[in-house]
């Protein structure tokens, strides 16, 4: 999907590298070497060393002087720094934007939401696709001249995909598409195992965060009920674990007595919304980094 006319495009002479390794001396004096090394300058840098795991993670943004190196002649020359820590790093040119598939189910606020801030140049992504298990979305995707995919999941029967055949579906798009993250905006269908792990570190899911308290349907009503005092969203990674990956990005709203049902799912909406396009928006910036069941977020 091309570029919106209102989005502007990053410098091509900057880079991001992000990294992890045990947290050893000498890490921070090998990456600035590199760096000078190349004629790079740093625009901002981020580091955190976990006393608990004993590791350490970093984000670097940097700018090369002119003519700037190609991104893999970086990544080539970067190997020997990564190979020395046995570091877990990426290097990536940071005017290259991250292709994202977005589904949805039956609720749209949130796909609405990334469409909006993608369209005003303040989420810089490219949409390859919406892909929905119904059709209710397929005119607002249409309406911003983005891809709709279909994938009717059923019983195989009666114009439906299995649960296997709408994910190999899913999977192959990703593939042909070179997508680099799935979004699921409120998709109401478990993705199996291997779709997990297929799509482990690169799938997003945002979900209410009444779980555990308020598991299965109509939660807001369950709220209500409950008398909750407090509204919120989680964005987490997805996993085999379902709604249990791990978490990057929480927001909150306080409530009260005063609405019912419906207002507070009202609400809701929109802390959810909030919560997952910042989560976006920091995955597809190299902002966060895995740390076992946590995760790192270099804001």
């Amino acid at each position: 999907m091309s570029t919106p006319a209102s989005a502007s495009s990053s410098q091509p002479s900057e880079f991001v590298l992000t990294l992890s390794c045990v947290d050893v001396p000498g890490i921070v004096y090998a990456v600035s070497s590199f760096l000078v090394q190349h004629r790079c300058s740093i625009l901002q840098s981020q580091q955190f060393g976990d006393r608990e795991s004993g590791l350490f993670f970093m984000r670097v943004q940097f700018e090369a002087a002119d003519p700037a190196p190609d991104v893999d002649e970086l990544r080539r020359d970067f190997g020997w720094v990564g190979d020395s820590f046995q570091m877990t790093w990426q290097l990536r040119d940071a005017a290259t934007r991250q292709r994202l598939v977005v589904m949805v189910s039956r609720f749209g606020h949130c796909l609405n939401d990334l469409l909006f801030r993608w369209s005003t140049g303040s989420l810089p992504v490219d949409f390859a696709a919406v892909v929905s298990n119904h059709r209710d979305f397929e005119p607002l995707a249409t309406t911003y001249g983005i891809p709709f995919v279909h994938l009717p999941v059923g019983d195989g029967t009666a114009g439906t995909l299995t649960k296997s055949e709408a994910e190999t579906a899913l999977l192959d798009l990703v593939d042909a598409e070179r997508v680099d993250l799935v979004v699921l905006a409120r998709y109401m269908q478990v993705l199996s195992d291997d779709a997990c792990k297929a799509l482990e570190g690169r799938a997003i899911n945002i979900h209410h965060s009444f779980l555990p308290s308020f598991k299965g349907a109509r939660p807001y009503h369950q709220a209500h009920t409950r008398g909750v005092k407090l509204i919120g969203a989680t964005a987490h990674y997805v996993t085999a674990d379902l709604d249990e990956g791990p978490i990057i990005e929480q927001e909150v709203a306080r409530v009260d007595h005063a609405l019912d049902a419906e207002q507070l799912a009202t609400v809701g909406r929109d802390v959810e919304c909030q919560a997952l396009a910042r989560a976006v928006t920091w995955h597809t910036q190299s902002r966060v980094l895995l740390n076992g069941t946590r995760t790192i977020v270099f804001r």
